[in-house]
């Protein structure tokens, strides 16, 4: 496959380095070494609390983290149906930061089941197994959308990744509309943590998630299914490679799952009503 257009790079004094630190390397290019500075993506650990209760732990570059609870509270089934969240409370200690969710008097936090020391690979800290693979209730409606909005919002993400532009080190989650404008991105180390910080900053700015599809620079592992499921999101676009669990689980709830979209090409996996002009053929 051609390479795509190159990434315009910004000056230096219009980027934006939030979610970065500069660090001393050595450089070595073409057997010559020097010594220079490079700028790394950060990442701290999270714990998220709700009503001080501490549920989880998580590995995640400090930026956007209010959207970030929200989206991992519902994603997670942190707070009992129709529980309001009425703040957040952002702390940074030495060793990392606390979210402390602060819920309304009838939430009920779902603590029984706590998982220490969970990062962004997805199940660590899971206890029990229906912890790990949780099953969402099926995606009714959803838009339609044709190719040509993929490849619209694919274009537009390549130039909306600061953090990538600065680290090259950190993935992406955006919405788009029918038509393919990406309206909102989010970055994070992790994949998962994208997501969540997507999500949530569509609640808080109340999106009409059936108006439009996620688009992630990541593989489409069964996590990003059941998170997209659980925000009610009909269809997940993936740069990359689904698993075999992660298509299982978008066709059982009526996911549409586009993986290894790439300019020119995709692949849908399930759901393809909701995507126009594509062509399946029998080998």
């Amino acid at each position: 496959m051609p390479p795509g257009p190159a990434i315009p790079v910004p000056p230096e004094d219009a980027v934006d380095r939030r979610g970065a630190s500069r660090r001393e390397v050595l450089r070595v290019e073409r057997g010559e070494a020097s010594m220079d500075h490079d700028w790394l993506a950060d990442e701290v650990p999270v714990q998220v609390s709700v009503n001080g209760q501490a549920f989880a732990v998580m590995m995640a570059t400090p930026m956007d983290l209010e959207d970030f609870a929200w989206g991992f509270a519902a994603s997670e089934g942190l707070l009992a149906e129709g529980a309001q969240i009425d703040d957040i409370h952002v702390r940074e200690h030495f060793e990392g930061i606390t979210l402390d969710i602060v819920a309304d008097a009838s939430a009920r936090a779902q603590g029984e089941r706590p998982m220490p020391g969970r990062s962004g690979c997805g199940i660590c800290g899971s206890r029990l197994l229906e912890d790990v693979v949780r099953q969402p209730e099926p995606v009714k409606g959803g838009p339609i959308i044709d190719d040509g909005a993929i490849e619209r919002a694919l274009g537009m993400l390549r130039e909306r990744q600061p953090m990538n532009i600065v680290s090259g080190a950190v993935h992406a989650a955006a919405w788009a509309n029918e038509q393919g404008e990406i309206s909102l991105v989010r970055e994070d180390v992790g994949r998962h943590n994208a997501l969540d910080k997507l999500t949530g900053a569509m609640a808080r700015m109340s999106v009409d998630v059936s108006r439009g599809f996620a688009v992630v620079t990541s593989r489409a592992s069964y996590e990003m299914v059941t998170k997209s499921a659980f925000a009610r999101i009909a269809i997940l676009v993936a740069i990359s490679a689904p698993t075999a669990l992660a298509v299982q689980l978008a066709k059982s709830c009526e996911v549409t799952l586009v993986g290894f979209a790439r300019p020119g090409r995709h692949v849908v996996y399930s759901g393809g009503q909701r995507v126009r002009r594509t062509q399946l053929r029998s080998r």
